[in-house]
């Protein structure tokens, strides 16, 4: 990895992973709650612009932007706490940021239409109600392909590289592991096969090794246990994408929960090539 370049790191913003859980995250923050809320305390004195976020919980036939201006709040799940369904995240939308995002699709050969009415999905206003609880930033999501490869998410954030340059946080939602047949609701101590995956996927990060990171169902070690279908990975090809060739992986928190949900965070700085 090359040396960090000051300039570079004042010019664009880091892209962002974040494994958004379980919907309970939503009220029960752990320890990944809070260092969302410091990562976003740091990004909020850079004068953010706006947000584009993929989540794995909008998944559509070819591409989609989120258009309106007053997105609502979906409650995507069930058998919850009544807490749960009484949470609202009213940040505004961003029509305006949506038609640009979708003219650098379109300039990078990537066709999609814009929704007017899709809401917030909770793979989005989850983790942003940690990381930005006064919803006063405007965010938009893009959606994941369905059929979509590592290679083909990882080209949709390439495209979306130009708006970090001028406020614009771009940001993949997800989960570092994502077996729920695995899930039991308790607190046991983390799978062995947990931590072996997330910390080959922080080293192959190090490395700035895209390369492996698209191959991992063949490379990482327990791949597809952690991950029996890809939806909850992908969106950290959309941040990869978005931070360029030349980055420097700095991780929020290592956390893992219900032993089998890793919570891994990390932003995507910007180094100079």
């Amino acid at each position: 990895m090359n040396t960090s370049s000051p300039a570079a790191q004042t010019t664009l913003l880091p892209t962002l992973f974040v494994s958004h859980g379980a919907p309970l995250f939503a009220l029960d923050a752990g320890t990944s709650g809070p260092a969302l809320r410091a990562f976003g305390q740091r990004m909020e004195p850079q004068n953010l612009k706006g947000i584009v976020v993929m989540s794995p919980h909008w998944m559509t036939d070819g591409l989609k932007i989120m258009s309106g201006a007053a997105p609502g709040t979906l409650h995507d799940f069930g058998g919850f706490p009544k807490e749960l369904y009484a949470l609202n995240y009213p940040a505004p939308g961003a029509p305006a940021l949506a038609h640009e995002v979708g003219a650098l699709l379109h300039a990078a050969g990537i066709e999609a239409a814009e929704d007017a009415a899709r809401p917030f999905d909770h793979g989005t206003w989850v983790p942003l109600m940690h990381l930005f609880p006064k919803a006063n930033i405007p965010a938009i999501q893009l959606s994941l392909p369905i059929g979509a490869s590592p290679a083909d998410v990882t080209a949709l954030g390439r495209a979306l590289q130009p708006l970090r340059a001028r406020g614009i946080l771009v940001l993949g939602s997800g989960s570092m592991t994502h077996n729920l047949s695995e899930f039991f609701g308790g607190e046991p101590k983390a799978a062995p096969y947990v931590d072996a995956f997330s910390r080959w996927v922080e080293q192959t990060l190090a490395r700035g090794d895209v390369a492996a990171l698209q191959d991992y169902v063949r490379q990482a070690p327990a791949a597809l246990r952690a991950h029996p279908s890809d939806d909850h990975f992908l969106p950290l090809f959309f941040a990869l994408g978005a931070a360029g060739d030349h980055f420097k992986p700095e991780y929020l928190t290592r956390e893992v929960r219900y032993g089998m949900l890793a919570m891994d965070s990390f932003a995507l700085h910007a180094v100079g090539a």
